[in-house]
C-alpha cells in the first residue's frame, strides 16, 4: 500500500523552499505569519500552507515548484479546488 505523498521528503522539501521565500499570501496579498510552527500553525488561520495554483484534484502536479504558492490556511481552505485567478475579498462595509 502506498503512503501519503504529502508525508514524503520531496513534498516537505518543496514546503520548506516555499516557506523560506517569505512571500505574502498569493490570494489576499497580506503577510503570512511564518513564525507559527507545529501545533500553533495547525490552529491558526493566518499560518503558512502550501497552495497549488492548479488544484491537485484537477490534474495539478503535487511536486511542481511552478504550481506551488504560499497562502494563509484560511485563504487556501476558502478557495477549495477552484481554478483561475484568486478574487479579492469584498468588504462587508457598505
Amino acid at each position: 500500500m502506498a503512503g501519503n505523498p504529502r508525508n514524503g521528503r520531496p513534498y516537505r522539501r518543496l514546503c520548506a523552499q516555499q516557506r523560506a521565500r517569505g512571500l505574502p499570501c498569493w490570494q489576499c496579498g497580506h503577510p503570512i505569519d511564518y513564525s507559527l510552527t507545529g501545533y500553533a500553525a495547525q490552529r491558526s488561520a493566518w499560518s503558512f500552507t502550501l497552495d497549488h495554483a492548479h488544484p491537485l484534484s484537477r490534474g495539478g502536479d503535487l511536486l511542481d515548484p511552478a504550481n506551488a504558492r504560499s497562502a494563509h490556511r484560511r485563504c487556501n481552505s476558502a478557495r477549495g479546488n477552484r481554478t483561475g485567478q484568486p478574487q479579492p475579498r469584498a468588504s462587508r462595509r457598505w
